[in-house]
């Protein structure tokens, strides 16, 4: 998914073992990427195009004009049915395949309102009701459609506007009586509820339709950072020669508190799976549910009525707003490349898109990033002796300012100093060049160097074309060179920054009820994307954060106290409670080239690599490993402790107890009262728990999320009683006495002694 199909990365494999191993070793010790990327990019030939193209060819992306009614009729089939959701999704795929402006299109549009009606989705009903009018509605069939559109408005309290709905269907009845008499009979019925039913509305205060709850979106940083875009004040930016940029507290951060809340520079939607080109009509037209029919292909939003791209059948968006932001920015460009970018894989789709984007970042300034000083019409031809240093010129590094050049301390700031959200930026993430095996740098610079050809076969036009036709800048579109190869390095580039910078964006399936704050659920990886200011986070093993994503907007919340001057740290996957020392390492060492050493891993590697920690009891005077069989001896030499496993298992069991209380109340939306037993939950655990037992990551991942639904239920500011006792902390952790009884065993299992201080 995120890397070439099997296919693709098969051919090249043994495309690689065939070359001469002098041509091998020439890519595999060159320095730059432009060496690489021209290299390579000499040795892709015209079969090797010819079977990528093959290859693209089994994603059905382009409109087919026989599958809108396949998708009608099997639509009409779950609708009958009373699969209404399933209905909707067919009903979409038809709208996906149909031309603007056809019958076909409109009567999926049609057909797709009516599930949605009984889906209860009336202002959705109305837009698609909209659209097939739009789209030429056939003049027989408007009765039905204005009918459910007068049934839509009545239902959502508007009465006015369902009567001018009902005037118009009758003044349509009087001047076009076509329909049989007993269909206009139902009609007529229908119409006198609908008269009662607004008769009855209109003696009620109209009402506007209840707009859906934003909290958590418009929740914002309580002030925002000057040095580091949509962060807060909270953290700051430093750079270390060992672990590059990192970003530290500065000052007390509190469990819950948000940190960032950063949209993505830049997102693809991962396709999920995709049939491979079928025979036989019915799998030729897949009718399952893919990511690509239900979230938007720009904002990611979820959508029961998606608006397709006119020219393809793939892209799909929430309203015609993202549909025409898409196509300014990138899709113009992308739309006929649709099978091959799904063959190419999400990360050469990035790079390309980021690309794309930095068109739109003062692209005079982007071009001199690239391709360094150059004067007049002077281009950067292949053959350039200082194409290496052109795309090795390190955006962050210098900049200019009234003609002289002034030094930045941290790369990816501006002149100023200040860490944004845009395309200097991404480009600073580091690729690692020097870390990827020969194999894989060769893969990504073919692919890169066959999707530069597919763009110079349609001809630069398109972007020059895009740039004009954006109406984001207000500034004269920018002349790019006609040359690609310049932007197939950067390309090269994003793509092999990918490995250790891509996000993958989550969304969350509930499973329980809606009304509850807290339900059971799971987690689905929705798209990828780079997000500049996330990727400064360090990784740790047992992280002080928690990422969260709405849409393409990622918000980083603190799990738990951070003091001042500590690192803000995030996991990249391997927590130490999931899996063992010796495996995250590995996985942090294949996919992120370093060697962990965060304190789990330094504790867990000083024990003997047989203990099974993630079941194991500690000493309570000591803390060491508790050794035996029916009866625990403490491990230290130094330390006679020693304790009957019952007694353990015992004490654990009523923990487990305590925790499914707690998690009760979670769910029950009693966040107050589930975070102080949690809390009391978590010091239990410790006393007699090793620190990477299974059940004290449970308590951290019901903490972590507790307080996050406590922040996202806040909306601007936390609720009293939360920020009283948030002071209160920071007034204890100072104090030498409270400071003892909070870290002392006697600390009372509720709040109620830390709320009468908080009355003094």
């Amino acid at each position: 998914m995120d890397l070439p199909v099997d296919e693709w990365k098969s051919y090249v494999l043994q495309k690689w073992s065939l070359l001469p191993k002098s041509i091998q070793v020439t890519i595999s010790t060159a320095e730059t990427l432009s060496d690489i990327f021209l290299h390579s990019s000499s040795l892709l030939q015209p079969e090797d195009e010819m079977f990528l193209k093959r290859l693209s060819r089994g994603y059905l992306v382009a409109k087919d004009p026989n599958a809108p009614l396949f998708y009608r009729e099997e639509g009409n089939k779950k609708f009958q049915k009373k699969d209404y959701m399933g209905a909707t999704v067919l009903y979409s795929k038809g709208v996906s395949h149909s031309r603007p402006n056809s019958e076909d299109i409109s009567l999926c549009y049609a057909n797709r309102s009516a599930a949605l009606f009984h889906l209860g989705q009336y202002e959705t009903c109305l837009k698609d009701i909209v659209r097939a009018q739009t789209h030429g509605y056939p003049e027989r069939l408007q009765p039905k459609l204005l009918l459910r559109k007068a049934e839509c408005l009545v239902t959502l309290g508007r009465p006015h506007e369902a009567s001018q709905t009902i005037s118009d269907l009758e003044s349509h009845f009087a001047a076009k009586p076509t329909l049989a008499a007993s269909q206009f009979q139902i009609l007529q019925r229908t119409l006198c509820r609908l008269k009662v039913k607004v008769q009855e509305k209109e003696n009620l205060t109209e009402t506007s339709p209840a707009a859906l709850s934003k909290a958590f979106e418009d929740m914002d940083l309580r002030e925002e950072n000057e040095q580091i875009s949509s962060t807060s004040s909270s953290v700051s930016l430093r750079m270390d020669p060992l672990k590059g940029r990192y970003l530290v507290a500065t000052k007390d951060i509190l469990p819950g508190e948000l940190l960032v809340k950063e949209d993505a520079f830049v997102s693809v939607l991962n396709p999920g799976e995709m049939p491979p080109w079928p025979h036989g009509l019915e799998s030729k037209w897949d009718m399952r549910a893919t990511n690509g029919d239900l979230y938007c292909h720009r904002c990611l939003k979820h959508t029961l009525a998606p608006v397709p791209c006119d020219g393809c059948s793939y892209a799909k968006y929430c309203s015609q707003e993202c549909l025409q932001q898409a196509w300014d920015l990138y899709h113009s460009i992308e739309c006929s490349l649709g099978g091959l970018l799904l063959t190419l894989g999400v990360f050469c789709h990035i790079a390309l898109r980021s690309t794309l984007l930095a068109r739109f970042e003062e692209a005079g300034k982007v071009i001199d990033k690239l391709c360094g000083e150059i004067t007049d019409r002077d281009i950067c031809l292949p053959e350039s002796k200082n194409l290496a240093q052109i795309l090795s010129y390190d955006l962050g590094g210098e900049s200019k300012k009234k003609g002289k050049t002034v030094e930045t301390p941290i790369p990816g700031c501006d002149t100023n100093g200040k860490y944004e959200n845009n395309y200097n930026a991404v480009f600073s993430l580091l690729p690692h060049t020097g870390n990827h095996s020969p194999v894989h740098k060769f893969l990504c610079a073919l692919s890169v160097s066959a999707l530069c050809r597919q763009l110079e076969a349609a001809s630069l036009q398109a972007f020059t074309t895009g740039l004009k036709s954006s109406k984001l800048k207000a500034a004269a579109a920018p002349v790019l060179y006609p040359e690609l190869n310049i932007w197939g390095v950067a390309m090269l580039r994003h793509m092999l920054q990918l490995q250790c910078n891509a996000q993958a964006i989550t969304t969350i399936q509930q499973t329980g009820s809606e009304e509850n704050l807290i339900t059971d659920s799971r987690q689905v990886r929705l798209a990828t994307g780079l997000f500049p200011v996330i990727s400064l986070l360090n990784h740790s093993c047992s992280p002080n954060t928690s990422v969260s994503f709405i849409s393409t907007v990622a918000t980083v919340r603190a799990s738990q106290l951070i003091r001042k001057g500590q690192e803000i740290l995030h996991c990249y996957g391997p927590h130490k409670n999931r899996m063992g020392v010796a495996e995250r390492r590995q996985k942090l060492r294949s996919q992120y080239f370093f060697d962990c050493n965060c304190p789990p891993c330094e504790r867990e590697k000083q024990r003997p690599s047989q203990g099974p920690w993630r079941e194991a009891f500690c000493c309570h005077r000591c803390r060491a490993l508790l050794q035996g069989d029916d009866v625990l001896s403490c491990g230290s030499t130094s330390c006679t402790e020693s304790v009957g496993r019952d007694h353990l298992v015992s004490q654990l069991q009523n923990l487990q107890r305590q925790v499914g209380i707690a998690r009760k109340l979670l769910r029950n939306g009693e966040l107050e009262g589930a975070i102080q037993l949690l809390l009391g939950c978590q010091r239990d655990g410790e006393s007699f728990l090793l620190a990477e037992h299974g059940m004290v990551g449970e308590i951290e991942d019901d903490l972590a999320q507790a307080y996050a639904a406590l922040g996202k239920g806040t909306g601007r500011s936390q609720p009293p009683i939360y920020r009283r006792v948030s002071e209160w902390l920071r007034f204890a952790t100072g104090h030498p006495v409270l400071r003892w009884a909070m870290n002392s065993s006697n600390w009372p299992r509720s709040s109620s002694m830390g709320l009468q201080y908080l009355k003094l």
